[in-house]
């Protein structure tokens, strides 16, 4: 058992596949919580200070057996299962006990996870409001980048709206960075300082989400030992983002138009109305008008969360954007020195990006193994999906984007990355370089390279770093 982090509030993390929940494990540090890695479940039970367990449910494991280790555990501590989603009856006996939060084995998505974290650690504490006005305190830094024309304009559209109370409806295609510019919305408007609570509709069982939207009394259900505050609540005095809002279930559309109506909540359970003032922001990848031809979504809930829409412009469609996100990831993922090469820059711009900026994440994870200490050229670039646009005028692109700003020098000759062979450890060297290149051009991130290759994220790194000090080909910034 080890511990990857110092915070004040801790989170613990079971899993005896490690590194399977690595993903899971850098969420929880970047959301500001320190994480507690081990294979058991029981090596937590006498841990103090302890506010989240998340473990996962093997398929064909026994659920009585997960429930009594669960008891062992104190009253404050919460869970979060990993379970595998087609099992429907355990997902459905574990969304029964309070506290306990069911995630599909395969998500291991920050817009998943995040609301997890944050709602889980307010129902985990004695006093809910103070988790809420510690993290009213913080300012969040939007890392939404406004350079492209297109982008620009979103940006005065957002400053005006900041300036009115008007619903807002977010449309755009899944990692085009529709919760970045909500919360960019909400640091421009007078609501700054106050909560900003996110709750994504297709990230939880339909079970919960209710419960998530409106909270509950204690004893509102069985095993309700505590009183919960929903996300309108949480969101006193500030924003609530409903992301993926074509995606609630319809019998709850009816309850979300009359709280949005009212500004009232009635809890699960409650009898009082309780009054709050909020901005709503809701977002979508669908087009809602045929979720209401198709009865799936309800047209008077439709006008009311969009007095205004926007449409947030898909990464292809905002050229001008790519070279500062690239400069932008890269510094976030420790590379300071960022170099392109016009071969990589054409490369870039050259591509359809169907997964928007979350796909160019990835890209850039991937270049930054292989550039040579920060120098990204073309032979560092790889795709998930291998189509590229030929309607890309490249020249237009780079009288829209300063050569400057990309950091490109005079465009060297191109070296190979490795040389021929010549002895037998030269070509155990060349052999395991193409390896791993095959497990990182079919692979998103390097934790799932390493997987692929059947090491640890650890040894991938090793290795890596082994093959820059005998190449010159081969390095990746520092």
């Amino acid at each position: 058992m080890y511990s990857s982090t110092t915070s004040k509030q801790l989170i613990a993390i079971a899993d005896p596949a490690w590194p399977e929940s690595a993903p899971i494990e850098q969420l929880v540090m970047a959301s500001g919580y320190e994480a507690l890695v081990s294979s058991r479940i029981e090596s937590f039970t006498r841990q103090k200070d302890l506010k989240i367990v998340i473990t996962k449910l093997e398929v064909g494991s026994s659920l009585q057996s997960m429930i009594e280790v669960m008891r062992s555990f104190g009253d404050d501590v919460q869970f979060a299962i990993r379970a595998d989603a087609s099992d429907l009856q355990t997902i459905t006996t574990l969304a029964r006990i309070p506290g306990v939060h069911v995630v599909d084995d395969a998500d291991f998505t920050e817009a998943t996870w995040k609301p997890i974290f944050d709602a889980q650690m307010i129902a985990s504490l004695k006093d809910p409001k103070a988790l809420v006005e510690s993290t009213a305190n913080q300012t969040q830094t939007s890392d939404y980048v406004f350079v492209d024309p297109k982008s620009q304009h979103l940006l005065a559209l957002i400053e005006r709206l900041a300036a009115t109370k008007a619903a807002v409806l977010l449309q755009g295609a899944t990692g085009s960075g529709k919760e970045v510019l909500a919360r960019t919305l909400h640091e421009l408007s007078d609501r700054l300082g106050k909560p900003f609570v996110a709750l994504n509709c297709a990230a939880m069982p339909e079970q919960l989400v209710e419960d998530m939207l409106f909270g509950h009394e204690k004893g509102a259900f069985t095993g309700a030992s505590r009183e919960s505050a929903g996300v309108f609540e949480q969101a006193q005095g500030g924003t609530v983002f409903l992301d993926e809002i074509g995606e609630m279930p319809i019998q709850l559309q009816a309850k979300l138009l009359r709280v949005l109506q009212e500004k009232e909540v009635v809890r699960l359970g409650g009898r009082h109305a309780m009054t709050f003032d909020f901005r709503l922001v809701a977002a979508t990848n669908r087009d809602l008008k045929v979720g209401i031809s198709e009865k799936t979504f309800r047209e008077d809930l439709y006008y009311r969360i969009s007095a205004f829409k926007l449409q947030v412009p898909a990464l292809a469609d905002r050229p001008g954007d790519i070279v500062p996100l690239v400069n932008s990831l890269a510094l976030k993922h420790g590379c300071s020195h960022l170099e392109l090469t016009e071969g990589a820059l054409r490369q870039l711009h050259s591509y359809h990006w169907p997964g928007n900026v979350r796909e160019l994440d990835n890209v850039i994870q991937r270049a930054i193994v292989f550039a040579d200490y920060g120098r990204i050229d073309a032979d560092h670039i790889f795709f998930d999906d291998p189509m590229i646009r030929s309607d890309i005028n490249l020249s237009q692109v780079v009288k829209k984007t300063s050569f400057e700003q990309s950091n490109l020098p005079t465009p060297p000759l191109d070296t190979p990355m490795f040389n021929r062979p010549r002895d037998l450890q030269s070509a155990v060297r060349a052999s395991e370089y193409d390896v791993i290149m095959d497990a990182i051009r079919s692979t998103r991130t390097r934790e799932e390279a390493a997987r692929k290759l059947g090491i640890s994220p650890r040894t991938l790194r090793y290795k890596m770093a082994k093959l820059r000090e005998s190449s010159s080909g081969l390095s990746h910034c520092a």
